[in-house]
């Protein structure tokens, strides 16, 4: 098989619901007239990580009904399977979508169900990662993850924990990720997306078994090694890392020297929406600007395979579209 960007299987495992929404769901759920992307699409040129979540405020308010998260989910697997992605793990937070009709088991039920229609109409599995917020008090975050432990293998894969990283940091929720181990969930940890490889160390710690963006890691050699002897996944966004600034210089994003290193490095987009980015452009632009070969494009599909959260079986069905 040529392993080109545009024609191979493609594995995507850090892609926001919230995030990935298209401007025809939206303005259909929202019945709006007209829709200006600059409310949902972040400049290139973001000044920080704070200033690209304020596009997410829009999609938000569209997941408010059952039927809505239901059919955003099949919104962004449609998506994915244009472009031949296989299996892809959706990342909420279903917090922001409790209401005065809505509780949380409700939410996650309405995303599930989704899954189920996309997979029926697409044949894309498709997995939940359930993310607890920053900026949330700990009694909500602690309900996320019982809801997290409540649907784990009907739907559910793993805690995320999201949000305003800078603002913060991990050390704060080190109570919340000793839940998760207690209840066994799976733990994937936005960490080192702002410059911090302490927020890495302490995922680690924390027990996460992959790592969201990560990239700060590179500047201490010690943690990579660390990382590389647990078999830690991480889940780079280059797209969105430019524009948040996580990254400002080509030739100093990690990529090819976590692949050179030998960690379970992946490529995701992040936010398909916000970041106007597909999984065939994340590969074109690590191919032509971040020094990878179409060779490290297989590296890259079964690193995503390994570090899923996807059943065994799942993964044996991925692991053969490979030649």
């Amino acid at each position: 098989m040529n392993f080109d960007p545009v024609s191979m299987p493609k594995v995507e495992l850090h892609c926001h619901l919230d995030g990935s929404l298209s401007k025809e769901f939206l303005m259909q759920t929202l019945q709006l007239s007209t829709l200006d992307m600059h409310t949902i699409q972040a400049p290139a040129n973001c000044q920080s990580l704070a200033e690209y979540l304020t596009c997410f405020d829009l999609p938000v308010s569209a997941l408010q009904e059952k039927e809505h998260i239901r059919d955003a989910v099949v919104d962004v697997v449609r998506q994915a399977a244009a472009e031949n992605v296989r299996y892809m793990e959706i990342r909420f937070a279903p917090m922001l979508s409790v209401n005065s009709h809505l509780d949380l088991e409700n939410v996650v039920q309405a995303a599930v169900y989704g899954c189920q229609k996309a997979f029926d109409r697409y044949g894309v599995f498709t997995n939940l990662i359930l993310c607890a917020m920053r900026h949330h008090s700990p009694q909500q975050n602690h309900l996320v993850v019982r809801c997290a432990r409540e649907f784990l293998g009907n739907g559910v894969c793993a805690l995320d924990l999201a949000g305003d990283e800078a603002g913060h940091p991990n050390e704060e929720f080190e109570a919340l990720f000793e839940e998760a181990r207690r209840m066994e969930v799976p733990v994937t940890i936005h960490s080192g997306e702002c410059g911090s490889a302490r927020n890495v160390a302490l995922a680690l710690q924390y027990g996460a078994r992959r790592i969201g963006h990560g990239i700060a890691a590179i500047k201490d050699p010690a943690l990579l090694e660390a990382c590389r002897n647990a078999h830690i996944g991480f889940e780079l966004c280059p797209t969105s890392n430019f524009q948040t600034k996580a990254a400002t210089e080509l030739d100093a994003y990690p990529l090819h020297a976590f692949l050179d290193f030998g960690l379970l490095a992946t490529i995701n987009t992040d936010n398909r929406t916000v970041s106007h980015t597909t999984l065939t452009d994340e590969y074109t632009f690590a191919l032509e600007k971040l020094h990878i070969e179409k060779e490290d494009l297989r590296t890259l599909y079964k690193n995503s395979v390994e570090i899923s959260f996807a059943s065994d079986s799942v993964k044996h069905q991925l692991l053969y579209l490979l030649p």
